[in-house]
């Protein structure tokens, strides 16, 4: 019997922001800063007491309010804010709203991401071509292209794509080499796979539910399996990296360790599996927001 290697579960962090920082947390709720205003959003995992005193959450310019549905709520704004405002993140330069939901237009832990995979496009030596799936408003796609890789940007949301471009425009990148893609994930890799097109690097960002451009429904379990394989024929023959992160979803990093072992296999290569987080300002505790797993060659 071959021998089981358990393998390590990290906790990792984006340190270098300077427009966003978890100012406290606690109470099911989360104090934090977008640039030059601070929002109150819910956070199930913080059920300790606040670190700061209630006048500090009070001065929050918006707080979201929640309805009884899954993510359903809305925003009341204590002050006037603008209807979007601009943050920077190194070279990335992007805009951000409080719209219709609780997210704002950024995940700021996926720089965690952003700055590990910045080193390995600048190490291949080459230029090489980067696929990002559910790329959502286009940060880690801008960040990649920056460094001088070739980037598909795949999302099923137009609303999405267009906030991208926008973003591609703020951080004045507009000569360089982005696909944007309005389309399902999965279609577009069994297509790209029949094409003969071929990726070094895959961001997958993948969420618990969703809807493609023309209704196609996506479920995170019943689905990530066909669409990890049509990855797998999608990688090059020799790719440098390959990135899934999962939010709001009831596994762990083992499964996405798991997941990834079986794409990566023939490379050979590091796995590192674990969770994304960010650190608390007031009192330095941790919220995970989601787990990952990464694999470099």
């Amino acid at each position: 019997m071959s021998e089981t290697i358990i393998p390590a579960i990290h906790t990792i962090s984006a340190p270098n922001w300077k427009d966003y920082e978890l100012i406290d947390t606690g109470e099911g709720s989360k104090l934090e800063r977008f640039g030059n205003y601070t929002f109150l959003r819910p956070e199930a995992q913080a059920v300790w007491p606040a670190a700061l005193p209630r006048s500090s959450w009070e001065k929050a310019d918006a707080i979201f309010q929640t309805t009884g549905e899954e993510n359903g709520g809305h925003w009341k704004f204590n002050k006037i804010i603008p209807d979007n405002w601009l943050m920077q993140y190194m070279n990335i330069r992007f805009k951000v709203q409080a719209g219709g939901s609780r997210h704002l237009g950024v995940f700021p832990e996926q720089a965690a991401h952003w700055d590990w995979m910045k080193g390995h496009i600048q190490n291949a030596k080459r230029q090489i071509k980067v696929l990002n799936l559910f790329g959502y408003t286009g940060l880690a796609t801008l960040t990649a292209a920056s460094y001088g890789a070739l980037v598909t940007h795949v999302d099923a949301s137009k609303k999405a794509v267009s906030w991208a471009r926008e973003n591609q425009t703020l951080s004045n990148l507009d000569q360089k080499p982005i696909r944007w893609m309005v389309d399902d994930a999965l279609k577009f890799v069994e297509r790209e796979n029949r094409r003969g097109t071929f990726y070094d690097g895959i961001m997958l960002d993948p969420p618990k539910f969703g809807r493609g451009p023309k209704g196609e429904v996506w479920e995170f379990f019943k689905l990530l399996p066909s669409l990890v394989q049509a990855c797998k024929s999608a990688l090059s023959e020799k790719p440098s990296f390959f990135i899934m992160t999962a939010y709001a979803v009831k596994s762990s990093a083992l499964t996405l360790h798991g997941t990834v072992k079986d794409l990566i296999d023939r490379f050979g290569g590091n796995i590192e599996v674990g969770e994304l987080v960010t650190v608390e300002k007031s009192a330095g505790r941790l919220i995970s927001n989601a787990i990952y797993a990464r694999w470099s060659s």
